[in-house]
């Protein structure tokens, strides 16, 4: 049994009768990446140096008695688009193979305050953006069920270094789906917060309005344990919302009688695998016999939702991107023969082809003439959307449906044509338009590949979104089952 079977609570409390030591928890984390990350090739860049000389400071503190945290001394690794001070930070893209960021992202600071020891930088699609981690411009990354499928994007390092045991939790960010699709390709829990509810600043910016940081973990809890952490007001993100944060951890009771559940009937609709259209449907059966009603409902503009994220992400992405031109930092083009070459050359040959393809799209859609006909009505569109789901939380407390359409696909399936990929995410990318936070849950198996739940809830009501996902965990084994590698 490895120690990362144990739940933060049960790692929290080995450390504290002396069962176990932090330097223990960090060699089990560099034994299993040594023994598993051939094969998954999650990580980007390691942090071992210093992560042993942080456990040896942490065991010191744990004798003395100096620590309360529940993630104190607790492995974790951290997604190549949250910067790391001293500790090469990519995006998994060329043109910042050699950036050593000089300050912490929020969501670091705390995670070091809370006393997290982090193990290195995970792989992802490039800049964010990819629904299969295909898009990394260093390696493939693979799902531990199936080495020869993706482990879903962009996070898809997080969700795999968590699914193959190699750390016990991890970082990803959500534009679109980027938790909640690899967590439920890799049969783990991942959770996109609130917009606001966890800080921006430090994570490099892909689509301002709909990035978030949230938390990839084995169980419901440790999601719980991690967001509590890295939530809260910050002063360096003016988009971070001045609101309380709950105790997540209390909010497992196990109690959802009562409970009013809204299942979208758009989110069964074509293109949804039969085998997750069924895991889902029992998955409802489970939450009925714990106390819940569940009607079906109609989120009527669900269907503009892929050409609208499409459409202002790109935009968004057009601007942001307009920063890496080989002048301050990164990648800088060494054919040359003027400034305008300089930028023009170190964009072509440091960005890979989908987030040129993004920059393009984006451009377009901003640009004088075409303004109005796009960028602007896809925000009309997106009020819209953000609407169905206020009227829907008027009468019920959760949303749920699949959070994919289908089971993890086989690499190389979708590369070539970037519509289909793209329509992976489409039932992800609704909940970010409205910045509403949702989980995804394991919640049974098609063909040996897992499926996921997702959980939709009102905004900064993470709280009901766990006690449901909590209670189902509770009642099923799914979260239960590991990768055999």
């Amino acid at each position: 049994m490895s120690l990362f079977d144990h739940t933060v609570s049960e790692l929290h409390t080995l450390l504290q009768k002396k069962e176990v030591s932090i330097s223990d928890l960090v060699d089990e984390s560099y034994r299993r990446i040594g023994e598993v990350e051939e094969k998954v090739q999650a990580f980007l860049t390691l942090n071992e140096e210093q992560a042993r000389v942080k456990a040896k400071e942490l065991d010191d503190k744990l004798a003395k008695g100096e620590e309360t945290n529940p993630l104190f001394g607790l492995p974790i690794g951290i997604k190549d688009n949250i910067v790391t001070k001293g500790l090469r930070t990519t995006c998994a893209s060329k043109i910042l193979y050699n950036f050593d960021p000089i300050y912490d992202a929020t969501v670091m600071e705390r995670l070091n305050a809370a006393g997290a020891i982090t193990i290195g930088k995970l792989n992802m699609d490039e800049f964010a953006m990819g629904s299969s981690t295909e898009n990394s411009g260093f390696q493939l990354t693979r799902n531990p069920w199936d080495l020869e499928r993706v482990p879903g994007g962009s996070s898809g390092g997080s969700a795999a270094a968590v699914a193959a045991g190699e750390v016990p939790f991890a970082l990803g960010s959500d534009t679109g789906g980027s938790i909640r699709q690899p967590a439920a390709f890799c049969g783990v829990v991942g959770l996109k917060p609130t917009y606001g509810r966890v800080s921006r600043f430090g994570l490099v910016a892909f689509a301002s309005s709909l990035d978030q940081i949230g938390p990839i973990t084995r169980t419901v809890e440790d999601n719980a344990y991690l967001l509590q952490v890295i939530s809260g007001v910050d002063p360096m993100d003016s988009t971070s919302a001045n609101i309380p944060v709950p105790n997540y951890v209390e909010a497992l009771t196990g109690d959802i009688k009562g409970l009013k559940i809204a299942v979208p009937k758009e989110y069964f609709g074509e293109g949804v695998d039969e085998g997750v259209r069924q895991s889902v449907l029992a998955a409802l059966n489970v939450l009925e016999k714990l106390g819940v009603t569940w009607e079906k409902v109609s989120l009527p503009h669900s269907k503009y939702a892929l050409a609208t994220y499409y459409l202002l992400a790109s935009s968004e992405a057009s601007a942001n991107l307009a920063r890496f031109d080989g002048v301050r930092y990164g990648y800088r083009t060494d054919n040359a023969k003027n400034l305008i070459d300089m930028y023009k050359l170190t964009r072509s040959e440091g960005f890979g082809n989908e987030v040129k393809r993004r920059i393009m799209l984006g451009t377009f859609a901003l640009s004088s003439g075409y303004y109005d006909a796009y960028y602007k009505k896809a925000q009309k569109v997106r009020t819209l959307i953000k609407r169905d789901f206020e009227n829907v939380f008027e009468q019920y407390d959760v949303i749920i449906g699949p959070t994919t359409p289908t089971p993890a696909f086989q690499i190389g399936e979708k590369t070539s044509d970037p519509l289909t990929m793209y329509m992976n995410d489409i039932l992800t990318i609704p909940v970010n338009l409205a910045g509403v936070p949702a989980i995804s849950v394991p919640c049974g198996f098609v063909d040996g590949l897992p499926v996921g739940l997702q959980i939709i809830g009102k905004h900064f009501d993470e709280s009901t979104v766990y006690r449901v996902a909590h209670a189902f965990e509770q009642a099923t084994d799914y979260h239960k089952q590991k990768p055999v590698l």
